[in-house]
C-alpha cells in the first residue's frame, strides 16, 4: 500500500507547491493593482502586469527553491516555516526595489508591508495544515537497523529525533546469520545499514534492490569520493573516473572571481555592523578588537584569520586547547551576541580578499588541533584540498555536537560536489541561520572544540 502512494509523492508535494506559489502570487498581485499600478509614472497595459506578476512568482520559486521551501514532508516543521518565511520576505524586498526602479522613484512601502505580514500569516496556516495532511498520507516509515559497531547508536538517535518521518523499530547485528537478517528485513518497509563490511553491505544492497527495500546507507569516506566520479564512456565497459584533486582550473578560477565579487559587495553593508561591533567590544573591557589565531587553508598553508574578539582577553593564557562551549564563561556578554549571529566572523571578508579563504569551503582548522584530528582521522587532510571558508556545508548542516568525523564527511561532499550554485544556496542557508540562530555549530574562537574520540581509519573500504 505504501509503495503505491509513494508513486504519487512528487505529484502531491509538485501540487502543494504550485498551490502556495498561486495564492502568493494571487496576493501581489491584488497589492499591485490596488496600489501601485496606477501610481507608476507610466501605467503598464495588461501584458506589462502579467509580466511583473509572473516575476514575483518567479522570484518565489527561486528564494524558496534555495532555501528548501518546497521540501514538504523533508524538512521538519519549523525549519520548513523559517525557510518559507525567509524566502518570502527576500521576495518581498527585492519585488519593493524592483517596482520602485519601475516607478522611478521609492514607492509606498507600507502596501509591501502589509502584503509581507499577509504573506506570512497565510504560510504559518499553510505549513501546520499541509504537515498534517502529509503525516496522515506519508506516517514514518517502520524501519530495522542492520549495524556493525557501536557506532550506530549515534545514527539511531540522530534519526529518532524525526519520529515524523522515521520509526526505527528494531535492530540487528551483522554477526546474525544471513537468513534471519534477511528474513527480518522483509518485515519493514526499509533498512538501516551503518558500519558493516563494504562485501557484505554490497549483498544486502542487492537483497534489498531485488524487492524494492528501502535502504539507508551512512557512508564511508570512500563512497562520497566515488559519488563525485565521472563517467567514462569510451568502452563497452562502465568506467568511474575520481579525480582526486579538488576543484579544476576552471572551478578555481570561477570561485576566485566569485568570492572577490561576493566579498566586495557584503562588505558594504557588513560595515555599519563590523564598526559597531568593534566599539562594542572596546567599550567592554578596553581589549584589542581584533583576535588572530593562526589556521590551515589549501595545501596545509597556514594563515592567520580574523575575527571581532568575542572572549575575554587572555583566554588561552595557559597555553592549552580548551573545549569552547555554549555557555562558556570566558565568552563576553557582547562576545556572546556576536557569535549567535556570526557577526564575529565578518572580518575574515578580509581574509577572503587576500586569497587566503573562501566564502564557501570547510571551516579553517589550528595546526596543532589538525594534527590531533589525523591521529584519529588520517582523512583529515583531506579537506585541505580546497580553500578553507567562510561558511561551509557543515555548518549550515551540522549541529553544535555534531562529531568531527560527521564534518569531515560533509566537507568532502561539498568537495566532491562542488558547484557555484551549491555556493550560493549555502551562503543563502547561512543567512538563514544568523536570522534563526538555533543549535547549528558554533565556531570555536579564542578557545578550540577539543578532537572528540571518533572512527578514524575505515576498514573494509
Amino acid at each position: 500500500m505504501n509503495s503505491k502512494r509513494d508513486r504519487y509523492k512528487r505529484i502531491i508535494t509538485l501540487g502543494a507547491a504550485l498551490v502556495l506559489m498561486a495564492v502568493l502570487t494571487g496576493f501581489f498581485a491584488y497589492v499591485w493593482y490596488k496600489y501601485y499600478s496606477s501610481a507608476i509614472v507610466l501605467p503598464f497595459y495588461r501584458r506589462g502586469n502579467w509580466v511583473l506578476i509572473s516575476i514575483y512568482c518567479l522570484l518565489i520559486f527561486l528564494f524558496f527553491k534555495a532555501y528548501g521551501g518546497f521540501k514538504l514532508g523533508y524538512l521538519k516543521k519549523t525549519d520548513m516555516l523559517f525557510s518559507q518565511l525567509i524566502s518570502m520576505a527576500c521576495v518581498n524586498v527585492v519585488t519593493y526595489f524592483l517596482i520602485s526602479l519601475i516607478g522611478r522613484h521609492f514607492m509606498e512601502g507600507i502596501p509591501i508591508l502589509l502584503l509581507t505580514f499577509v504573506d506570512f500569516g497565510f504560510i504559518t496556516v499553510w505549513t501546520a495544515l499541509s504537515g498534517r495532511i502529509y503525516f496522515m498520507i506519508y506516517p514514518p516509515r517502520r524501519l530495522i537497523i542492520l549495524y556493525g559497531s557501536h557506532q550506530a547508536a549515534a545514527l539511531v538517535m540522530k534519526m529518532s529525533q524525526r519520529v515524523d518521518k522515521y520509526m526505527i523499530c528494531e535492530s540487528v547485528s551483522i554477526n546474525e546469520e544471513s537468513s534471519v537478517i534477511k528474513e527480518q528485513i522483509l518485515k519493514y518497509e526499509g533498512v538501516i545499514i551503518c558500519d558493516i563490511p563494504a562485501e557484505l553491505r554490497n549483498d544486502y544492497l542487492k537483497f534489498c534492490f531485488e524487492r524494492s527495500i528501502r535502504a539507508y546507507i551512512a557512508p564511508k569516506i570512500s563512497d562520497i569520493i566515488i559519488r563525485g566520479a565521472d563517467d567514462i564512456r569510451l568502452f563497452d565497459t562502465p568506467l568511474l573516473l575520481c579525480r582526486n584533486y579538488g576543484l579544476d582550473f576552471e572551478q578555481r578560477f570561477i570561485k576566485r572571481v566569485f568570492d572577490i565579487v561576493f566579498s566586495l559587495i557584503a562588505i558594504i553593508p557588513a560595515a555599519p555592523f563590523m564598526i559597531i561591533s568593534a566599539l562594542a567590544v572596546k567599550l567592554y573591557d578596553g581589549g584589542p578588537v581584533l583576535y588572530k589565531q593562526k589556521r590551515l587553508t589549501i595545501d596545509d598553508k597556514e594563515f592567520y584569520v580574523y575575527k571581532f574578539r568575542s572572549m575575554i582577553v587572555d583566554a588561552e593564557k595557559d597555553g592549552k586547547a580548551r573545549l569552547a562551549s555554549e555557555e562558556d564563561d570566558r565568552i563576553t556578554p557582547v562576545g556572546k551576541i556576536l557569535r549567535k549571529f556570526r557577526i564575529d566572523e565578518f572580518p575574515q571578508l578580509f581574509n577572503i580578499l587576500k586569497g587566503e579563504m573562501s566564502v564557501v569551503g570547510p571551516r579553517p582548522e589550528r595546526p596543532e588541533l589538525a594534527e590531533e584530528y589525523k591521529k584519529q582521522m588520517p582523512e583529515f587532510e583531506f579537506r585541505l584540498k580546497v580553500k578553507a571558508g567562510l561558511t561551509g556545508y557543515a555548518q549550515v548542516t551540522g549541529v553544535y555536537d555534531t562529531s568531527p568525523y560527521d564534518k569531515l564527511k560533509m566537507d568532502l561532499m561539498y568537495i566532491e560536489n562542488f558547484s557555484l550554485r551549491m555556493d550560493i544556496q549555502i551562503i543563502l542557508m547561512t543567512l538563514k541561520t544568523m536570522l534563526f540562530p538555533g543549535k547549528n555549530n558554533a565556531e570555536t574562537e579564542e578557545g578550540v572544540l577539543a578532537p572528540k574520540h571518533s572512527k578514524g581509519k575505515e576498514e573494509n573500504k
